[in-house]
């Protein structure tokens, strides 16, 4: 099966502007749904200081809300980023919120690939995406952004 490119996939910003991917081509991304009442909410203090210890490398972080799983996202997104800033000092990229399962889910979402494969099941499911735009990993939501196995996969990503 072909690699499908994220680069051109439309998101909407925290300001309701819609962007593409694309404009963070060249960088290695890690892409997650979050969602700030969940038990893995803790999760936004490492997706921060993997932002901080590879972004001067060419990485970034973008976090899509997420209301699907639980309600855990009731939020706007201004007190979801506020709360994302005073609780856990992240910075990194927020967008509007999106849709992970059912008719409207996210393109990015449906592009992957790679194992496991199937529906996002849950909050903070992790894509990897590579400088060209290709999904080059899945990691379910209790692979902790402090893993050995995510830190290593960006480490071979950016190269």
């Amino acid at each position: 099966m072909a690699s499908v490119s994220v680069n051109d996939i439309s998101v909407r910003d925290a300001m309701g502007d819609e962007r593409r991917l694309n404009e963070w081509a060249g960088k290695v991304l890690l892409i997650v749904n979050v969602a700030s009442r969940c038990g893995f909410t803790r999760q936004y203090a490492g997706l921060q200081q993997l932002q901080e210890a590879f972004g001067p490398r060419g990485f970034a972080v973008l976090g899509f809300p997420c209301n699907d799983f639980g309600a855990q996202e009731p939020g706007s997104l201004s007190e979801i980023k506020q709360f994302c800033a005073t609780t856990y000092g992240a910075n990194f990229e927020l967008f509007d919120k999106v849709h992970a399962t059912g008719a409207k889910t996210e393109p990015y979402l449906t592009l992957t690939q790679v194992e496991p494969a199937g529906d996002v099941a849950w909050n903070f499911e992790k894509f990897l995406v590579g400088r060209d735009g290709t999904v080059l990993a899945r990691f379910k939501s209790n692979v902790e952004p402090e893993s050995r196995e995510l830190i290593d996969a960006i480490e071979a990503a950016l190269g």
